[in-house]
């Protein structure tokens, strides 16, 4: 099956009909397709690689199939106090005089699993899980939490036992208010078999490490996509489901919300939607709350939703259509109520869905085909797009440079080049020190890159280059905010502010985050104490844990400190 899902091709809807037409199939393979099931040709023309465990060669960073030697683990951070931030610029590499356009890759380094799924933790680790210490499929053993500032050796990673007895691989997590993390769904193996859903939901204690059992879901649900509202609440939407033991896989199409005050989970049957969250759309579909506080959905095949999560919920579908798209193209909410997806054919759109009437622009076109890209906002607000490849998680027109997006002039700008395939399972995330964790692909792959790379943007650098010397947030006076509240905090001696960015920490997996989310904050500076007033409104600042950077007069970021919004 993995080499029919590795195919590309370009699907409409018709009434109730997929029709599926699809390009660079052998024949022998084409006549084989005809018998597969619905479900199984949709995930052909979505490019789902069978989730099966392939023999391929494993990278730790050295390369493919070579033995990572554990002493030329590359450092690229040391632990710091917060009151010397400033010298953060040390641990920077030098780049070349394109720099401070490009941005730079760090070198590889080892990681102990595949980091399907990342998530940033209010202390500034990050929590990752999907595979097992030799980048096989399955999460059900272990998980990972790294700390950045012990640097990227083994020291800094800590490895530790998934005692509940739940599979987490291509489930789906989120930050609740607690701090704590919440998953949910992911594969169960029935009979030896893999690639059933289950409704087993987990939470992760940072204070402790630990990983515990919760209440489970109505639904199975395998690929779903979990929400932060903004009371606080959750909701998960899409995944497919098993309804007996071994039987044909159906979509998950009624959504569920979830209360942290009782663990418990209500069916939202109003906002059941075949339309919506079946046919090809049950794979992580991607969900973001809108200004207004419904959730807006946006369908791989062009059709855009506004979903209430109140009492049993409703589901409404707008006019407007976005170019189809597909399920390995990443969609990054870049701003509130507005967001960039990557669509088929190299095509970029901005979604405005500020309003019940949500506007579709074209923006510059992606410069490859990027299957299983993902996408992150940076700390000054521009959007990173890293890897991917032309044909679906096969080395075929793989994209090693990176592309930065300016949402103030809609133009893409070449990144640096990094020397990894970032193919599907791969993944990305902004850290407090305005880098960007890229990292992972395989389970199944061509390769299972048990390594990752950092990027630093092109505003660490100077025009020579060389490290820029940072701000800093020197002291927080609280970092416990409501909406509405003011943020004061100082600044050091000879730092004059440009611009202040407030960023929800993410939480990404399969080219997917749902939770990031970037403001823009008017701000008041007198000498070393910096005030601004945070916007009051929950749809617009979701409550959750924010990274907030302060921009020097040059246009360098501070280190972040997080604060928590309630």
């Amino acid at each position: 099956m993995s080499s029919f899902k590795r195919m590309s091709g370009i699907g409409v809807v018709a009434g109730c009909t997929l029709v599926i037409l699809v390009t660079n199939v052998a024949s022998s393979s084409a006549a084989l397709a005809v018998s597969l099931t619905p479900l199984e040709r949709l995930e052909l023309w979505l490019g789902i690689a069978d989730e099966t465990d392939v023999t391929a060669p494993v990278d730790y960073g050295p390369g493919p199939g070579v033995q990572l030697k554990t002493e030329g683990v590359t450092q690229t951070m040391a632990a710091v106090p917060m009151a010397t931030l400033r010298s953060a610029s040390k641990r920077i590499p030098t780049g070349t005089s394109r720099a401070g356009t490009t941005g730079v890759f760090g070198p590889a380094i080892a990681w102990p699993i595949i980091p399907i799924h990342v998530v940033l933790l209010p202390d500034g680790r990050v929590m990752d899980y999907g595979t097992s210490a030799s980048g096989a499929q399955g999460a059900q053993f272990i998980y990972d939490v790294w700390d950045p500032t012990l640097g990227t050796g083994a020291n800094a990673h800590v490895v530790l036992p998934n005692k509940t007895n739940t599979d987490l691989f291509c489930s789906t997590q989120s930050v609740m208010l607690s701090g704590e993390v919440l998953t949910s769904g992911g594969d169960l193996t029935i009979e030896g078999k893999r690639g059933s859903a289950q409704n087993n939901t987990t939470i992760f204690s940072p204070s402790a490490n630990t990983l515990t059992a919760n209440t489970p879901m109505s639904y199975a649900r395998w690929y779903g996509s979990l929400v932060s509202l903004s009371n606080g609440q959750l909701a998960i939407f899409g995944g497919r489901q098993n309804l007996e033991t071994l039987a044909p896989a159906q979509a998950a199409i009624t959504p569920e919300r979830y209360d942290p005050a009782s663990k418990s989970w209500t069916s939202l049957t109003g906002a059941t939607s075949t339309t919506a969250f079946g046919t090809a759309d049950w794979y992580y579909p991607r969900s973001y709350v809108a200004p207004g506080g419904k959730v807006f959905v946006l369908s791989h095949l062009g059709q855009l939703y506004y979903v209430s999560t109140a009492g049993l919920g409703t589901i409404t579908r707008a006019n407007a259509v976005a170019p189809i798209g597909h399920a390995a193209l990443p969609t990054i909410p870049f701003a509130p109520g507005r967001a960039l997806s990557l669509r088929l054919n190299r095509q970029v759109v901005v979604i405005d869905y500020r309003s019940s009437a949500p506007v579709v622009t074209t923006t510059d076109d992606m410069d490859l085909v990027r299957y299983w890209a993902s996408g992150s906002i940076m700390a000054d607000g521009r959007v990173l797009v890293t890897g991917g490849s032309q044909v679906p998680n096969v080395l075929t027109g793989v994209a090693y440079t990176a592309q930065i997006w300016d949402p103030g002039t809609g133009h893409w700008t070449a990144g640096a080049t990094a020397t990894k395939p970032r193919l599907y399972h791969s993944n990305s995330m902004l850290l407090p020190d305005a880098t960007v964790l890229t990292g992972g692909g395989g389970a199944p792959g061509p390769v299972n890159n048990l390594n990752a790379e950092i990027f630093y943007p092109p505003y660490l650098y100077t025009a020579e280059g060389e490290p820029a010397v940072r701000p800093v947030i020197a002291s927080v006076a609280s970092v416990f905010l409501n909406p509405g509240d003011t943020l004061n905090f100082t600044v050091g001696p000879t730092d004059t502010i440009s611009q202040l960015t407030f960023i929800r920490t993410g939480s990404a997996t399969h080219s997917n985050n749902s939770d990031q989310r970037f403001l823009d904050l008017n701000y008041q500076q007198e000498g070393q104490n910096v005030t601004a007033v945070l916007p009051n409104d929950t749809t617009i600042m979701v409550p959750g844990y924010y990274m907030v950077f302060a921009f020097n007069s040059a246009g360098v970021p501070s280190i972040a400190r997080i604060v928590k919004v309630m």
